[in-house]
């Protein structure tokens, strides 16, 4: 950052000193450029994916922004292969959900990897997911603590109380959302009754 700042300065300095418009119009731009460029380096953060960090009661825990394989790693594995394995699709909605192109939509999903909800529901939505053949680059996984907190804030931004919590958008707006458990007993269903809800159809 200091180094952007020094070199604005001289730029400032020239655009003090007589010259033409046309020479002073380059050097605005120029000046512009430069102050954009520092705007986008202080507003940007690194986004750490990926974090574990050690809490007292629950051991290892994941926060804030995960990928999918993180948690086929131990000791995550063990419950999300268990539940994984076990669960059992209901065919007639995954058949109706194919026919939804669920891809046309992004996925927003917060858990918690010390909640037994989470430790159910999530692995479940994956075996779901990957019947699906959807494209996980269009969900973003967002670990929280037990107060439900990420460390960028995400679940401010979405209001979240309780984990897991699975958000549909479409075009950057949220469609429904399924809190903890879903209202049918099966994630497929409740999925289907979102989508086919979805007064944007047209534009699938």
């Amino acid at each position: 950052m200091k180094v952007l700042s020094f070199e604005i300065a001289p730029f400032v300095q020239k655009l003090r000193e007589p010259c033409g418009k046309k020479n002073k119009m380059k050097k605005i731009s120029i000046l512009l450029g430069i102050v954009t460029l520092t705007a986008i380096n202080s507003c940007a953060e690194r986004v750490i994916v990926n974090r574990e960090v050690e809490s007292k009661n629950d051991g290892k825990m994941l926060l804030g922004t995960q990928t999918l394989d993180q948690f086929r790693k131990e000791p995550f594995k063990i419950w999300f292969d268990e539940e994984y394995n076990r669960y059992q699709i209901d065919q007639t909605s995954l058949t109706e959900l194919k026919k939804e192109k669920l891809n046309s939509y992004s996925l927003v999903v917060f858990v918690g990897s010390w909640c037994e909800d989470s430790h159910r529901e999530f692995p479940r939505l994956i075996k779901i997911l990957d019947a699906l053949k959807y494209n996980t680059d269009k969900m973003q996984i967002i670990a929280v603590n037990r107060k439900k907190e990420s460390p960028a804030g995400e679940e401010g931004l979405y209001n979240i109380t309780r984990v897991p919590t699975i958000i549909v958008k479409k075009y950057g707006k949220e469609i429904g959302r399924i809190t903890e458990m879903p209202e049918s007993g099966y994630l497929e269903r409740d999925l289907l009754n979102i989508l086919k809800k979805d007064n944007s159809g047209l534009f699938k």
